[in-house]
């Protein structure tokens, strides 16, 4: 049982504070938990965001989540690595992909050793889509349903074709607030699990967006569910969780799709 997805973002980078998740991933019965945490926390990554800073909004929103060098995440990587730990710990990124910025994560991601790489989109348009304060009023107030879901999905799919990343992160997490997109998602579907399939990455099957926004499906659409799997591409059980108790957060929910 694996939780390949959950943030350190919402505490310290300290020893004490992974072993909140690492106790809270034992009672839900986790042996495996991938922590990680998002590139916009550290300062080595700051160039990524500046098409997003030009919006002030999210300027301000971008320079409240600066906290750290990612060395000092690379050391506390280390400090961890020599504990006797009871369940099966590995480390890794979230990346906030975008075509544009390619070239840069090509040369920043080689000199990190980390043991999975976690490829995201959370913007469209330079906009970010998730944010309660602003996003509905940035984004979705000012574009169709069907430009933004066909932006996001294309930035998905040049994510997956840069062979930078072993996962893909929550990849259908544009549908948060419900909004319809104005057309027949399947083709986009069986896109999205060709080129996975074609570049040995794997998708989560993320239940962030079913607690954190109250959205009805568990996870992934049930047919984008239906379609990796015929097409047998790899599917990792995550729950985005950003605190502790979140860990593993819905599984038994989950458990019920399959």
């Amino acid at each position: 049982m694996i939780d390949a997805h959950v943030h350190l973002e919402n505490g310290p980078l300290s020893k004490d504070y992974v072993f909140e998740f690492i106790k809270s991933a034992q009672e839900k019965g986790i042996d495996h938990l991938q922590i990680l945490d998002h590139t916009h926390r550290f300062f080595e990554f700051k160039e990524m965001y500046e098409d997003i800073c030009q919006i002030p909004a999210q300027k301000e929103w971008f320079l409240k989540k600066q906290k750290n060098s990612i060395q000092e995440y690379i050391d506390l990587i280390e400090e961890v690595k020599k504990e006797p730990l009871p369940i099966q710990v590995t480390w890794g990124l979230e990346v906030c992909y975008k075509k544009e910025r390619e070239a840069f994560l090509k040369k920043a991601l080689q000199v990190y050793p980390f043991d999975f790489m976690v490829g995201s989109v959370h913007d469209v348009f330079d906009r970010l889509y998730d944010i309660s304060a602003f996003s509905k009023e940035l984004l979705w107030n000012q574009y169709q349903s069907k430009e933004i879901y066909a932006a996001y999905y294309q930035q998905l799919k040049s994510c997956i074709e840069s062979d930078l990343f072993t996962q893909i992160g929550h990849p259908d997490v544009i549908k948060l607030y419900q909004i319809d997109p104005g057309y027949d998602l399947t083709p986009t579907y069986h896109e999205l699990a060709n080129l996975a399939k074609t570049h040995g990455v794997a998708l989560e099957d993320n239940t962030g967006a079913y607690y954190r926004y109250r959205h009805p499906q568990i996870g992934l659409h049930p047919t984008l569910r239906k379609i990796l799997l015929a097409k047998e591409v790899p599917i990792l059980w995550a729950s985005d969780a950003h605190v502790p108790q979140n860990v593993g957060r819905c599984y038994d929910r989950l458990k019920e799709a399959y």
